[in-house]
């Protein structure tokens, strides 16, 4: 297939975008190239033949016009997206532009080439979202998917619902043909060094005091964004136009625990001259309405398409550490974009 991807010089956009390479597909990368974008994280396929990229923010509707009639994609996969919540609490007006206002641009965009290529029934449009739209939940492992949708979420849902004009009463025609996820929490390689396990595993090395929310009791479901893109690329080809699959790592941990694995992992694989990495852990000021508790029932996508995650919290954890420490160059390039090693989002 030929896919257009947004934000695939991103964290979870770029292995998409390797892994579809490798699984053989024509890829089209279309990203803003804001300050959480990296071309780096896609060098190893940017001399692919099957590789190309389109410099376009999906705020500019006639831009992604130029690239649907450009490429012609046999499907899209949107995760072009503002998604760390301390900068949402900054500067709200961006997540709003971009992932509201972009998503409903890409919708669009992609309704009207779907309609002048013919309606083919092999096209795909999937949007990515996550585990967050379901709201804080209990601490218990259940998970409803009633609870509130999100704006983005809610467009897609809306535009798979759209009845054509001259369609009988009753019936309901895609508009667009969608498909949705949702994903825990993401973590692994290429993980901008602003989200809670690569700050942890920075922190560390440079001696500085590891930043913990409140009292770290905070839950999260934890899935290896390698397992992730494997799976998205799964529902885009096999999973049933209009439905909504949950996409989990199966590992719940609390933030607390989650930090204390990872300076395990750093003393063993990289031991300090006294002591533990566990001793700089330092419990600073809550987020603003941290939410208790982020989880989903992946049940529908094991059941129906027979995935599951190829590796405990452990062993991704073991695996993301070594490629920071392999790494070096990669993150060090990037201390000093906007709002890197800071804190942010204090209310």
């Amino acid at each position: 297939m030929k896919l257009l991807i947004t934000g695939g010089a991103g964290f979870i956009g770029s292995a998409v975008v390797r892994r579809a390479i490798a699984d053989g597909h024509q890829v089209v990368n279309l990203d803003a190239l804001t300050y959480a974008a990296c071309l780096d994280n896609v060098a190893s396929v940017a001399n692919h033949p099957d590789y190309a990229f389109a410099h376009v923010d999906i705020r500019d509707r006639a831009a992604l016009d130029d690239v649907f009639a450009a490429h012609a994609p046999d499907a899209v996969m949107h995760l072009a997206a503002e998604s760390h919540v301390d900068r949402s609490i900054d500067g709200p007006g961006d997540f709003i532009e971009t992932n509201i206002t972009g998503t409903y641009n890409m919708l669009e965009a992609a309704r009207s080439h779907w309609t002048q290529v013919g309606k083919p029934a092999a096209f795909r449009f999937h949007h990515i979202s996550t585990d967050e739209v379901f709201g804080s939940l209990p601490q218990i492992r259940t998970c409803s998917p009633k609870r509130a949708l999100r704006s983005a979420t809610a467009l897609c849902r809306l535009q798979g619902l759209r009845r054509s004009p001259g369609a009988r009463c009753g019936t309901r025609p895609m508009a667009c043909r969608c498909v949705l996820t949702n994903c825990s929490n993401n973590y692994g390689p290429f993980h901008f060094p602003e989200k809670l396990i690569p700050v942890v595993i920075l922190k560390a090395l440079a001696g500085e005091p590891i930043p913990v929310y409140g009292t770290g009791s905070n839950v999260r479901d934890w899935l290896y964004v390698e397992d992730h893109a494997e799976a998205l690329l799964l529902v885009l080809q096999k999973g049933q136009v209009g439905r909504s699959y949950n996409i989990g790592g199966e590992n719940e941990r609390t933030n607390l625990d989650l930090v204390q694995t990872l300076c395990a992992i750093l003393d063993d694989k990289r031991p300090k001259a006294q002591g533990s990495y566990a001793d700089q852990i330092t419990f600073v000021t809550d987020r603003p309405g941290h939410d208790a508790r982020y989880a989903i029932d992946p049940a529908r996508i094991r059941a129906e398409l027979g995935w599951r995650p190829s590796v405990t919290v452990e062993e991704g954890l073991a695996r993301t550490v070594q490629w920071y420490l392999d790494n070096e160059g990669w993150w060090r390039a990037l201390q000093s974009r906007d709002g890197v090693g800071k804190r942010l989002g204090t209310g």
